[in-house]
């Protein structure tokens, strides 16, 4: 009998209301949510769709207008520094942009020992903390060696969004966010990033949350995919289930507006 596994994320009627000037925007709209321990989930929609600053509030970035967010059982409590610093002992991000992901005054042995602080490691000795830089660098295929001493800005794009892996490798959340993670490199660095992305998934067990547009990728890498329009979930399920027998109109839209190279593209819709 398989072992049902946990629920370690969980959101009940989240919503985000931003106002200005007298004007209101419902971004995220009374969503609900179960993300399970060691799942790799993608919400997926267009620009616009709500998917980020749900993403935002999930990682406590944002602040929720009405709702709930339950973190391994027990309702998040991130009111304080101190929580919310705990908080993000387990729950962490990757960006889509890796050039503006970095303090460019900061140099890469700092990222990586800021990492190391964090999971309470600050009185190990200094050839100890070395080593789990090294250790953290060849998982994603760097080499300590070239990076010691270095800005991030000295790198290629592919390298800084190798470098935040590796930081999520010595952090070991329970959660990663991946916002877009692979948008901004070329095709051959994005395979690497998926593969070492689950590689480390496999590694640690965390669950990873996909924030993308890509109804390709989703289908590709997740367990679950959740359809976002307007600020609401309008489909969910396997992703054998939402991609291949789509019932949403949203949903099926979006798998129609995927170029194919066989057939002539359908631009009516743009």
């Amino acid at each position: 009998m398989p072992v049902e596994k946990a629920v370690c994320l969980s959101g009940s009627g989240l919503t985000k209301v931003f106002a200005y000037s007298g004007q209101k925007t419902v971004a995220v709209d009374h969503v609900d949510f179960s993300f399970y321990e060691g799942e790799v989930v993608s919400i997926v929609g267009e620009s616009g769709s709500g998917k980020t600053t749900l993403a935002k509030m999930l990682l406590g970035l944002t602040s929720v207008s009405e709702g709930d967010i339950f973190f391994q059982g027990q309702k998040r409590d991130i009111r304080s520094q101190k929580k919310k610093k705990e908080y993000w002992k387990n729950i962490q991000a990757i960006f889509q942009d890796p050039f503006s992901s970095y303090n460019i005054f900061r140099k890469i042995d700092a990222v990586l020992l800021d990492c190391i602080n964090l999971r309470g490691g600050r009185k190990l000795s200094e050839a100890k903390k070395i080593e789990l830089m090294k250790e953290a660098c060849s998982f994603v295929n760097l080499k300590f060696e070239e990076l010691t001493n270095k800005y991030p800005f000295e790198l290629s794009g592919g390298q800084m969004q190798r470098l935040m892996i590796a930081r999520i490798f010595l952090l070991r959340p329970k959660i990663l966010l991946a916002d877009e993670p692979t948008s901004m490199i070329d095709a051959c660095s994005r395979a690497t990033i998926l593969d070492e992305l689950m590689h480390l998934r496999n590694e640690i067990g965390m669950t990873i949350i996909f924030i993308t547009h890509d109804i390709g990728l989703a289908y590709y890498v997740s367990d679950t995919v959740y359809i976002m329009e307007h600020g609401k979930f309008v489909e969910s399920g396997s992703a054998d289930e939402v991609i291949l027998h789509p019932t949403a109109a949203y949903t099926k839209r979006l798998i129609t507006d995927v170029p194919k190279i066989h057939e002539e593209w359908d631009l009516s819709t743009v």
